[in-house]
């Protein structure tokens, strides 16, 4: 294996950078963690519901030109795509409370990291949907007044087409929330068994750099055939969303009996999924795709060095052997990137 070099060998960070570093890698690690986790909820809430609004109030204002359902799903997946991008090199890139609980379950995850994690995820989320509602306050106001103008504010407002529909989800009106249930778990299901599919080492269609792009277009189709009958996908998208509904318009926009069906579903969907795919489709005789072994040798090295400045050793002269320790130890699962 050829020996692997890490960015300090060849970019050294100046002192105030490089002293941060220490600190982020000794102190400061959980809470760099978290706050990758909440950025990428953030980079996926705020991209998806930014064209979710647009969708939704132009589509209100009767203004031409306005942006399709497909646009909607394509905002989200590309959003899902640059929150893994931006984030799972820090934290493993979970982005999801299903996918970290998941992880608690099966792969040793520790529960107090995960539920950081989690908290973490839905704070992103929140922090997203707010400034979403600060940047489109005029227009929202301007629609609110017409609603109740037109005496339709109760029936429209909390509804999927209505202004608070681009931030709490809702069911609906008139279907059954056991069909909404069984659409919410099929799909969550589906998109539960594409991550895993991408988290295995030996899948060979998907390398680690496609894995972002399989997991953000799962979620698009998500979007693009069945949020008509109602979806979440995202407990923390969805919890985070409808904290803001409830802080700006109140218990009436909570959404009843639908949010424990959008924040919950995906878990035991996930789980499932997470099972289906490890006792019918995974295999320990399949070759191990020479892409994840690169990745996750790279990975292990990383980690055996950041082990080093946790504990003061002399990190002169240490790349040689992170990169004998982490060929000496192949392809090692690293339970917290995952």
């Amino acid at each position: 294996m050829p020996e692997l070099v890490h960015l300090h060998d060849i970019q050294p960070r100046g002192p105030a950078l490089a002293r941060w570093e220490r600190i982020r890698h000794r102190q400061a690690r959980w809470f760099v963690e978290c706050l990758a986790e909440a950025t990428g909820t953030f980079i996926y809430s705020y991209a998806g519901g930014a064209v979710q609004n647009t969708f939704i109030l132009t589509n209100l204002a009767a203004i031409p030109g306005v942006p399709s359902l497909f646009a909607v799903g394509m905002a989200y997946a590309v959003g899902v795509i640059l929150a893994l991008t931006i984030t799972s090199a820090t934290s493993g890139g979970h982005i999801n409370p299903c996918v970290t609980i998941t992880f608690m379950l099966f792969n040793k995850f520790p529960v107090a990291k995960g539920l950081r994690f989690i908290a973490a995820q839905i704070f992103g989320a929140f922090v997203a949907f707010g400034c979403l509602y600060v940047q489109f306050y005029p227009t929202i106001k301007e629609i609110e007044e017409v609603l109740i103008e037109k005496k339709a504010y109760d029936s429209v407002m909390f509804t999927p087409s209505g202004p608070a529909g681009a931030f709490a989800l809702y069911a609906p009106a008139g279907v059954n929330l056991g069909y909404v249930f069984m659409n919410e778990f099929i799909v969550d299901f589906m998109l539960g068994l594409a991550i895993f599919a991408c988290l295995d080492p030996t899948n060979l269609l998907v390398p680690p750099p496609m894995a972002p792009w399989v997991i953000g277009f799962a979620y698009g189709m998500i979007v693009w055939g069945f949020s008509v009958n109602g979806i979440a996908a995202n407990a923390a998208r969805d919890v985070g969303g409808r904290l803001v509904a409830v802080s700006v318009w109140g218990t009436q926009a909570s959404g009843g009996a639908y949010a424990a069906i959008a924040a919950l579903t995906n878990i035991p969907a996930t789980i499932l999924a997470a099972l289906y795919y490890n006792i019918f489709l995974a295999d320990t005789q399949r070759v191990v795709n020479p892409a994840q072994k690169v990745f996750r040798d790279a990975h292990l090295a990383h980690e055996l060095r950041t082990d080093r400045i946790r504990t003061g050793e002399n990190m002169s002269e240490t790349s040689g052997s992170d990169t004998r320790d982490a060929e000496k130890q192949g392809i090692t699962h690293i339970e917290h990137r995952n």
